[in-house]
């Protein structure tokens, strides 16, 4: 007799339920993802170019590696995976159902004889009373009990645990909630970057994929910049930024933001990432004509001449904030009426007296420098993020009970045997065999004990 063949319907059923192809999927995608730890992600092509060449980075481009996580293929792997997961749920979970609403009442002798935890003995009264003690017992170090009469023999059924069952299947569905936040985040989220300079506002930021401008239907304001340094070295200590949201015209939110600390409106964050110059250095000079003692403040840009008494004029050409570790220092020229070009020298705003010693007509003095700062900001918009954290709940909460719970039944079996009561109890766990047989015997102890109207042995 030939065995009968599966139709592709089945044989298409069975792949999707496969254990072999959920092992398969994972590893793939535990493969793949080395991929997006090693080569940069979402990076400027030059980045790549610099770094592998310009024919990897065509083939890198080709075979979606530089923005993997959003690749066709990387998908279709999610997508294999998720549908692997519920093939596999709905194949199993009906019986696992049937099992939960439709408990074995009347356990069979096979039961009995096959339990790997059982007892039997015989105890005075009737079955009804041995009964009757049996399930308070039960209750009070187990839980209540079902009582089922059949063939002229009471039946005892308790359990409990029993919804670690389901344990697995909470598994898999936040696996697959986790997979639709990530989804829902890249569809409907972006990464993106935006330098505002002090002063300033925006409205829209750059994709970091280079797709072009978002509109973020509201306006973003920097009203300061600060930056402070380790002693004695240009390294950034800490650097922040008062950042005003500004909505249909109105001040709706403000906050001082740093590193790891970022404001978030309508679902959308800003992290404190970089900073930079922006523009020239602002300078307040104070030059004093040596013949006669006039002071004059002067408020002068890098690389633009500033007026001087009879005809001079000045320029700072390069500034430094510390130059030697002897502070803030300028370097500048002096030209005459007729344009003659001095020779340069430096200022330093903590040695001021120095530059009274030089040769010339005026001397300078540095009072104080702004240099104009843009804040660096990454933006990131991710509406999955909440659906992420409830699966990463559900993940765990379904793991414990699917690895640390179990589901124990005690059935008990009572039948006239004379003038005695004969009794069998069958005990089973589905995980954690040896706990629970130590838990059973310390169980079958107090029940014999209170059948038997005795006290309960104590070891040791």
């Amino acid at each position: 007799m030939t065995a009968k063949k599966k139709s592709l319907t089945d044989s298409t059923w069975d792949l999707f339920c496969s254990l072999k192809l959920a092992i398969i999927t994972v590893l793939l995608l535990a493969l793949t993802s080395i991929i997006g730890t090693i080569i940069l992600q979402n990076g400027a092509p030059a980045d790549y170019i610099r770094e592998y060449g310009q024919a990897n980075y065509e083939l890198f481009k080709r075979l979606q590696f530089i923005d993997m996580y959003h690749s066709t293929w990387f998908i279709a792997l999610l997508a294999l995976f998720s549908v692997n997961l519920i093939c596999c749920s709905i194949k199993n979970f009906p019986r696992v159902w049937k099992f939960v609403r439709e408990p074995t009442l009347v356990a069979s002798t096979g039961i009995f004889k096959g339990s790997a935890n059982r007892a039997e003995f015989s105890c005075k009264g009737s079955k009804e009373q041995v009964a009757e003690s049996v399930a308070t017992v039960l209750k009070k170090e187990f839980t209540k009990t079902i009582q089922t009469e059949k063939d002229d023999k009471l039946y005892l059924f308790a359990q409990k645990g029993i919804y670690s069952r389901f344990g697995a299947y909470i598994t898999h569905l936040s696996i697959l909630i986790i997979m639709a936040g990530a989804v829902i985040g890249n569809v409907w989220g972006y990464k993106a970057f935006v330098n505002i300079v002090e002063g300033s506002s925006i409205d829209q930021v750059r994709s970091r994929n280079g797709t072009g401008p978002i509109d973020l239907g509201f306006t973003v304001r920097c009203d300061d910049f600060d930056v402070s340094f380790y002693p004695n070295s240009n390294r950034p200590k800490d650097y922040n930024s008062d950042l005003v949201i500004i909505e249909n015209g109105q001040e709706v939110m403000h906050k001082r933001i740093e590193v790891n600390d970022p404001l978030t409106y309508k679902g959308i964050k800003f992290y404190q990432s970089s900073y930079g110059s922006a523009g020239n250095a602002f300078f307040k000079i104070r030059a004093t004509e040596k013949a006669t003692g006039k002071v004059i403040d002067i408020k002068a840009h890098q690389g633009r001449h500033a007026q001087l008494p009879g005809g001079y004029s000045f320029a700072i050409t390069n500034f430094t904030e510390n130059d030697r570790n002897f502070g803030p220092a300028m370097q500048l020229h002096v030209n005459t009426p007729d344009d003659k070009h001095g020779a340069p020298f430096i200022v330093w705003q903590n040695h001021p007296q120095l530059d009274l010693k030089r040769d010339g007509i005026f001397s300078f003095a540095l009072l104080g420098f702004e240099q104009p700062q843009y804040t660096g900001l990454q933006v990131a918009k991710d509406p999955g993020v909440n659906i992420v954290w409830a699966g990463c709940f559900l993940i765990v909460f379904g793991s414990l009970t699917a690895f640390f719970f179990s589901h124990k039944r005690i059935w008990v079996c009572l039948e006239d045997n004379g003038k005695k009561t004969k009794v069998l109890i069958a005990g089973n766990a589905h995980r954690n065999q040896p706990g629970f047989s130590l838990a059973f015997d310390d169980l079958l102890q107090k029940v014999e004990a209170t059948a038997k109207n005795e006290s309960p042995k104590k070891e040791g």
